[in-house]
C-alpha cells in the first residue's frame, strides 16, 4: 500500500475525521506492528465507504501508563466517510477483530488498536459507549504528535485549544520518537 504522506490540505482541520492507530505486538499474518497497521489502513478503505486521505508518520512510543510492555507504533489517519461516528467506530472494532484484537483489560499489550479520536466538530456521547472527541486524547503524545502531522491547525472542540497548545502541556515523561522508516 502506498501510504499518503502529510501535505497541506484546503479542507479545514476542524472538519477532520481522525483515527488514531497503534500496536505493540506482532501478528502471524502481517509481522511487525507497523506492517499490521499499514494492512489495517488498507483494509479500512477496501469497502469504498472510507477514504484514507492522509497518514501521519509512524511514531515509536513507550506504553502509557509506563510498564514493561514493548514500545508501541502509533500514528493518526485523516479520513473521509459518509458513515456516522457510531457506524465508523463499529467498523473500527470489526477491523480490530479481523486482525486478532481481543479486548481483555485496559492498557494491555495489543496487536492493533483503532480509535475514533475526532469526528469533525461533532461531540458524541453515548451512555457506556462512544465518546468523541476521545476523552484522553489531549493527554497523550502518541495521539497529538501524529495528529499534528495530518491536521496542523486542528482545535480540540471541547477544550478549544490548538494541537500545538495541547502538545506544549504534555507531561515530560511520555517518551516518543518518529520511526525512522515511516
Amino acid at each position: 500500500m502506498s501510504t499518503p504522506t502529510p501535505t497541506p490540505t484546503s479542507a479545514s482541520s476542524d472538519d477532520a475525521i481522525l483515527i488514531a492507530f497503534g500496536a505493540n505486538l506482532p501478528t502471524d499474518e502481517y509481522g511487525a506492528p507497523a506492517q499490521t497497521l499499514k494492512a489495517a489502513l488498507q483494509r479500512l478503505s477496501r469497502d469504498g465507504d472510507i477514504s484514507i486521505d492522509l497518514v501521519s508518520s509512524f511514531y515509536e512510543t513507550a506504553p502509557v501508563p509506563i510498564s514493561d510492555q514493548p514500545w508501541y507504533v502509533n500514528g493518526v489517519a485523516r479520513i473521509s466517510t459518509g458513515l456516522s461516528a457510531h457506524d465508523l467506530l463499529e467498523r473500527l472494532h470489526e477491523v480490530e477483530a479481523e486482525f486478532g484484537r481481543v479486548r481483555r483489560e485496559r492498557n494491555a499489550a495489543r496487536v492493533i488498536d483503532l480509535d475514533l479520536i475526532a469526528y469533525g466538530r461533532d461531540l458524541v456521547r453515548e451512555e457506556g459507549g462512544i465518546q468523541v472527541p476521545h476523552p484522553r486524547m489531549a493527554e497523550r503524545a502518541f495521539v497529538l504528535l501524529p495528529l499534528r502531522d495530518v491536521a496542523k491547525d486542528w482545535v480540540h472542540p471541547v477544550l478549544l485549544r490548538s494541537v500545538d497548545d495541547l502538545i506544549a502541556d504534555l507531561p515530560a515523561d511520555q517518551q516518543i520518537r518518529k520511526q525512522a522508516d515511516s
